[in-house]
């Protein structure tokens, strides 16, 4: 096929996703993704960084895994490094459907502390599926400074990664656990009871966090009466 006819299919592409019909955008999405060519992965990963709706993203990163690995990895790597948030976030998401083990090493710690909130619970994700388990301890104890921080779900992506991380975050989440704030505390309980009992619900999880916190508290309280 010649260089002006795989052009032209990469340029129809872009022309469809740029459709103001969310269903058009999913449609050509889901194309793209059943009959892959290399040339589609640049403009995938571009309408990646500024699509609004949810569902056409999700279609745009099954797409993006249907194509070339090689090509898919080259071009999202680099994303992690935009100045866009939503970059940052799809490429991270993308690398966690992706599953591919090359993409770690540029999980950096500025994404795992990143401004952006959504980013920061991406790369949390992403980071937890990817290391190889030389590095999980170290990631834990990267991840333990955001315990008891942040809205109720955030705190819930963070635990979510710990459950990922599992026996390896351990050590973490007991220190997080001996804290003496009480928010640190609470969360890092919560976690800890989800690693033992992963059915229960978050929220079940957080009330016998507090109780249990509440015991040691009054323990010490009476050890100093």
């Amino acid at each position: 096929m010649s260089e002006q006819a795989e052009g032209t299919a990469s340029d129809r592409l872009r022309a469809a996703l740029h459709a103001g019909d969310g269903s058009s955008r999913v449609r050509s999405a889901l194309a793209a993704g059943t009959y892959p060519r290399a040339e589609y992965v640049a403009v995938l990963v571009e309408q990646c960084a500024h699509e609004p709706d949810f569902t056409v993203r999700e279609t745009l990163t099954w797409a993006l895994t249907r194509q070339d690995r090689e090509t898919a990895l080259a071009s999202l790597l680099p994303e992690l490094r935009s100045e866009r948030p939503q970059a940052r976030r799809q490429a991270l998401h993308t690398l966690s459907k992706l599953g591919d083990a090359r993409a770690w090493p540029e999980i950096t710690t500025a994404l795992l502390h990143d401004d952006d909130p959504e980013v920061a619970q991406t790369a949390w994700r992403t980071a937890a599926g990817l290391a190889p388990d030389e590095a999980k301890p170290a990631l834990a104890d990267e991840l333990a400074v955001h315990f008891g921080v942040g809205p109720e779900e955030v705190r819930q992506s963070l635990t979510r990664a710990f459950l990922v991380l599992g026996s390896a975050g351990q050590p973490a989440v007991d220190t997080a656990a001996a804290s003496d704030d009480w928010d640190v505390r609470v969360h890092a309980l919560a976690t800890d009871h989800l690693l033992t009992h992963p059915d229960d619900g978050f929220a079940t999880a957080i009330a016998a966090a507090r109780r249990s916190a509440a015991r040691r508290d009054a323990a010490d309280w009476d050890r100093q009466a």
